[in-house]
């Protein structure tokens, strides 16, 4: 971003159907990272447009929340509590609440989970390895989950750019 190095590694032009939904995945999480590198916890806590809650630091721990609920409660423990939203909050407010947070709080969290689906993928058989998704009640496959998460990622991605172009100017990628 702005004067640093872009250090994000992009898709592959051929690939399998996996590798490539991996690397964009991958990419967008980068993405994000990137996204808050190099602001301060009042920067990454900076509101969009009040009365929105919407922070940089609330989409990470928002994502947090998304990695969790995606891959670890649909394909391991669909007891594990979420970490910041209520069991069976939809839209994950309480995530969003990052006022009081900080990078330190939020970024380990985000990781965490990160490397968890990371290593759920990575596990899984094929994209056809189907586990169950309680708000939806009803069984998703790998190849499913991959897509949503990595839409959720492209849609708050692009509330991510608006947001650092608001705390510092810094636009592009």
């Amino acid at each position: 971003m702005g004067e640093g190095v872009d250090t994000r590694i992009g898709p592959p032009s051929f690939g399998t159907e996996r590798e490539t939904l991996r690397a964009f995945l991958d990419y967008q999480r980068a993405t994000l990272a990137m996204k808050c590198e190099g602001l301060d916890d009042e920067q990454l806590r900076r509101r969009s447009m009040p009365p929105s809650a919407l922070t940089l630091l609330g989409l990470v721990r928002h994502m947090a929340e998304v990695e969790r609920t995606w891959f670890r409660r649909v394909f391991e423990d669909p007891g594990a509590p979420m970490v910041w939203a209520k069991d069976g909050e939809v839209d994950f407010q309480a995530a969003y609440d990052a006022s009081a947070s900080t990078r330190a709080e939020a970024f380990p969290v985000w990781e965490a989970e990160v490397a968890a689906s990371r290593r759920i993928e990575a596990a899984a058989a094929s994209l056809d390895v189907s586990g169950h998704q309680p708000r939806w009640e009803e069984d998703v496959s790998l190849r499913m989950v991959m897509v949503h998460v990595l839409l959720e990622y492209g849609r708050h991605n692009g509330h991510a750019d608006f947001l650092r172009e608001g705390v510092d100017g810094t636009v592009g990628a």
